[in-house]
């Protein structure tokens, strides 16, 4: 088994031509083929699929050399797509798996690949600790492609008739609402926008650029300045933004207020619920709001924590029936659809619920806020160097908090990370990263005075954890 490669959160990513180089693809996309046919999934094939980023295309073309040289069925794709549409392109398929190329919302400099499994959604931990065990410990040759083993599919028409099952885009059409859209420069260009032809849809940064722009395409309220400058001074309007590869999602509401994630998913699964009659599970992550919690006991349902990483909210869409599983990172995915995030849907289903509740999202975040009460949450991020992880950890399971401002810890929950339930409900999450350099500290609280004293009480204990 190679070490020096490991998938984390949501497959292997580093940065380009430091570890991320065409040697250590093709060694990856060796193992991909090696466990491909360890389960005789040779003949179901392997889509091959790839973001807008820097040489993500170049590094689709060697993968499907390798795996096309190697007797294996491969299905390429006419352009960069969307994770969740080549997602969506297995289960159309029958596929055995897709490899992905694309670091989804990391800076540019960073690419990655993930597998996606014939259930088309993330690959559990057992999968990737599979393909690992299989990586060699050396580069071989890049091998001539086997053109009798390769087929050109492009995924966009089948894709867009199963999304037209899931939202009504009619309702949407007439409603009257303008709807601004920003791709990042990413892959979510051509897509969203064709699937709403019969929106009055605005575009920004349709364009393909590689580097995009030397920012990070994340879809977070700093870096949508024009989406959401947009939205203030359009009336009766939504905004809608995807990252670099379209599988999570941001929203700017009337009047250029953000709906953050943990907004989002509450709005959606109110909406899916009253007004589409959804029933089922809620799924999200640890570090996602409880507000989902108190959201599905009024509607006498229940919910699910899972640990960080959609794989494994995809696991559980496998498993039981959902309304919607989501993550604080933005991504979401609902009942009938595919158990992968996918920020297409999200946008579409933004704008369903904004027009069939007839009010701006922040309006309805608020009814629920009446019905369940409020939640008010913030992240905050800590980069850590080489080695200083196991250290973190180790003074942190040492030094437990029993009481945070006068308020006693009522439980430590550690599916993923560390996180300190406070028996008024309140809550915050220490976990490291699977994906980059750093913490993540994630906190909620009923009542919004509260927030800041608990962001302060527990930063200031994590950091004598890290000296």
């Amino acid at each position: 088994m190679a070490k020096d490669i490991q998938f984390g959160t949501d497959g292997w990513r580093d940065r380009m031509y430091h570890k991320f180089n065409e040697e250590n693809v093709i060694r990856v996309v060796r193992a991909i083929a090696a466990y491909t046919k360890q389960e005789n999934g040779q003949d179901r094939g392997i889509v091959v699929g790839y973001d807008a980023r820097f040489f993500s295309d170049h590094f689709a073309g060697v993968a499907a050399r390798v795996l096309s040289a190697d007797g294996i069925q491969v299905y390429t794709l006419p352009r960069d797509l969307p994770t969740p549409v080549v997602a969506y392109a297995v289960s159309q398929l029958n596929a055995f798996g897709a490899v992905m190329f694309t670091a989804s919302h990391n800076p540019p400099e960073y690419n990655g690949i993930k597998f996606i499994p014939y259930y088309a959604g993330p690959a559990t931990p057992e999968i990737t600790a599979a393909i690992e065990a299989l990586i060699p410990e050396e580069s071989n040759p890049l091998p001539p492609i086997n053109k009798e083993k390769v087929m050109l599919y492009d995924p966009l028409n089948d894709y867009f008739a199963h999304l037209n099952q899931l939202v009504d885009v009619a309702a949407i059409s007439q409603s009257g609402l303008r709807l601004a859209y920003d791709p990042m420069y990413g892959s979510g260009r051509g897509v969203l926008d064709a699937f709403f032809a019969d929106v009055n849809l605005t575009v920004m940064r349709n364009r393909r650029d590689p580097l995009f722009d030397g920012a990070m395409p994340d879809p977070q309220e700093n870096l949508l300045t024009d989406l959401r400058a947009w939205v203030a001074a359009t009336p009766n309007s939504l905004g809608l933004a995807t990252d670099g590869d379209a599988d999570r999602s941001g929203i700017i509401d009337e009047g250029g207020k953000y709906i953050t994630p943990n907004q989002l998913i509450p709005i959606l699964a109110y909406h899916l619920i009253k007004n589409r009659g959804y029933s089922g599970v809620i799924g999200r992550s640890a570090a996602t709001s409880h507000l989902l919690d108190r959201l599905a006991t009024h509607f006498g349902l229940t919910t699910v924590e899972t640990p960080v990483g959609f794989k494994y909210l995809g696991a559980l869409m496998r498993e039981q029936p959902v309304v919607i599983c989501g993550e604080e990172s933005g991504g979401l995915s609902i009942g009938g659809h595919i158990p992968e995030k996918d920020g297409i849907l999200a946008c579409a289903l933004a704008a369903e619920a904004r027009v069939k509740e007839g009010r701006p999202l922040w309006a309805i975040l608020e009814e629920i806020w009446s019905l369940v009460g409020a939640a008010y949450s913030r992240r905050v991020d800590y980069h850590i160097e080489p080695g200083e992880r196991q250290c973190i950890l180790d003074a942190i399971r040492q030094d437990p908090l029993k009481e945070v401002n006068g308020v006693a810890v009522q439980e430590i929950r550690q599916i993923d990370g560390f996180k300190l339930i406070l028996a008024n409900g309140d809550w915050c999450l220490i976990r490291p990263s699977g994906t980059e350099p750093l913490f993540r500290l994630y906190f909620e609280t009923s009542l919004e005075k509260d927030l800041d004293p608990l962001v302060e009480a527990i930063q200031g204990w994590f950091s004598r954890c890290r000296i």
